[in-house]
Parts: C-alpha cells; structure tokens; sequence
C-alpha cells in the first residue's frame, strides 16, 4: 500500500473534486492529485522530493509516481500548491513544474517566513516572489478546470499556512492532523499557538460532512495512516481541540507540549530548499551543490535563539 495510491475519491465533475492521495512513508507525508475527472486540469498538492540524510542524495521516486498517475488520467497541470513551507520534508514542486509545467503558489505568509530565517542562512536579497509564481491572499479564488478553489490563511503553525478548499473538502496542510494524533507544534517562528485555534476553529466552522485531507498522519501502533478526516469527526474527538477543549486549554496545552519536540530531523535542509519553491541550490563552480548547516544556532525552545 505504501508504494500505491493511497486514497482515491471522485466528485460529480463541475461541483466536486476528483481526489487521489499518495503517502511517503519517509516522511508520513501525504500528496494530493485534485481535478475534474480524466482529461481535466489539476492541481498537485505537497509533493515529495526523496531524500537520504546519510548520503544527502536527493531522488525523485514520490515525485514520479505522481507524474506517473497524471499522465494515465491524461490530465494538464496547472498548479503545485504548498500548503506551507514544510520544516519535515522537501518540496518536488520545482522538478515537477520542470516536467509536468503549471505555477507554484503557497500562502503570501511564506514573506514572513524567509525574513525569519534570512539570517540564519544567509539569504541573499530578495523577496519569496523570486521562487514563487503566486502568493495567495486569504480568501483569493482560482480555477481548476470547471472546479473552483478557495485560499484560505490559516496561520499558527507557521504564518505562511493556507488550506485550499474544493467543494466539500478542503486540504489543511500541518494544521489539523488526525483526531487521535491531535494538531500541529506551533514553536516555529512566528508560530502562536492561540493563533492556530482561531485557525482550526475557522475551518471547524464549515459542514460537518466537510472532508478534511491531512498533509501528515503519525498513527498509533495498530492504526494504518490514513489522509482524511471530517470536520464532525475533529470537533467530537480531537485529543487537542475538540469542541469541550476551551481556546485558553489548548494554548496551555499545546505550549506546553512543544516545549518537549526535538527539532525535526529535516528542518536545516528542507527550508533552504523549500523557500525556494524545491529548487535545489545552483552548483558552486565544481559542478556540486551544498546545503548549508548552521552551528550552535538552533535546538532549545524557541527552535530560533
């Protein structure tokens, strides 16, 4: 199953989405295919470049097995959306805009998050609209085809999230995860935990039968990872922010429990790629490409000191 598509769901073409839903067990990430049915336009949500920390060798296996399911349904690709820039995992947006086209867009928010760690990396001059085709304003529509999405910004985790909604489902990105594994850590720059509530109880706020695909899944032993979720289904048993759950409970809560999270294992080498949109460095004059890793600069709460 973990080499497969993983979920599949086919809406009445015009009104709702057809949806597949690819996992990477590497990382616990899920990619999402959204269209119109086969010969459509779609949109390709969270894409997975591979890669190895031991030997830092970067491949393109998830990638491909999206590429490989968008060509079969013959459809024409038209957006890869980030729902945020991912600190577990890099981003195949830019190998697949290399071989598929369409425009890379993520939530105008990512601004905030470049100029967090600028310094940190040594960022050279100039705005996320250099690697990005589009910043998304919260609320901003846009066409898939006959399928229409909305941006919705829901920060907290980080200030660049956004979710896109489809019809009755909507793609949240880090913000919710499954009822039994809770929500996202909120510890990152420009994270706020009462933020992130005021954000989940925004998209709690749609029909309960709204179906809500998960960029991560981490299930308990004895649970098969799984991508959706229901608004009804969040609201009764989230183990975070359930319906009985108050803003000030969460907050308290959620502080307190990423005040005990280790840094993610991929964060120094998945933002300087990420906030470029997935495009890895350019080689320095010897044909090689360097990451670079910082010293004594992170691992004590906040994750920036």
């Amino acid at each position: 199953m973990q080499d497969l598509l993983l979920h599949a769901a086919t809406g009445q073409a015009g009104a709702e989405p057809t949806i597949a839903s690819f996992y990477d067990p590497a990382t616990g990430t899920f990619s999402h295919v959204v269209h119109d049915g086969p010969g459509s336009c779609c949109a390709v949500i969270d894409p997975v470049l591979d890669y190895d920390p031991k030997s830092s060798r970067t491949g393109t296996r998830s990638a491909d097995r999206l590429i490989g399911y968008i060509r079969r349904e013959g459809l024409t690709c038209l957006w890869l959306l980030e729902t945020h820039v991912h600190a577990d995992h890099m981003s195949a947006s830019h190998y697949l805009k290399l071989r598929l086209g369409g425009y890379i867009g993520i939530g105008a928010g990512v601004a905030a998050v470049r100029q967090s760690f600028a310094a940190l990396f040594n960022l050279p001059q100039g705005g996320v609209g250099d690697s990005f085709d589009h910043l998304f304003a919260d609320g901003e529509q846009f066409s898939i085809g006959r399928l229409t999405m909305t941006a919705m910004a829901v920060p907290g985790h980080t200030p660049a999230d956004v979710a896109y909604l489809a019809g009755s489902a909507v793609f949240v990105g880090d913000t919710l995860f499954m009822p039994d594994v809770g929500t996202a850590r909120c510890d990152f720059p420009g994270g706020c935990a009462a933020t992130l509530h005021r954000s989940i109880r925004r998209l709690l706020d749609l029909p309960g039968d709204t179906r809500l695909y998960l960029c991560h899944d981490y299930p308990p032993a004895g649970r098969e990872p799984a991508c959706v979720s229901t608004v009804s289904a969040q609201r009764a048993s989230n183990i975070h922010v359930n319906d009985a759950i108050s803003q000030a409970t969460f907050v308290a809560r959620r502080k307190e429990r990423d005040a005990t999270l280790q840094v993610p294992a991929l964060l120094l080498v998945s933002l300087q790629v990420n906030l470029r949109a997935g495009e890895l460095p350019t080689p320095e004059h010897n044909g090689i490409r360097y990451l670079k890793l910082p010293l004594n600069s992170i691992g004590h709460q906040p994750v920036l000191v």
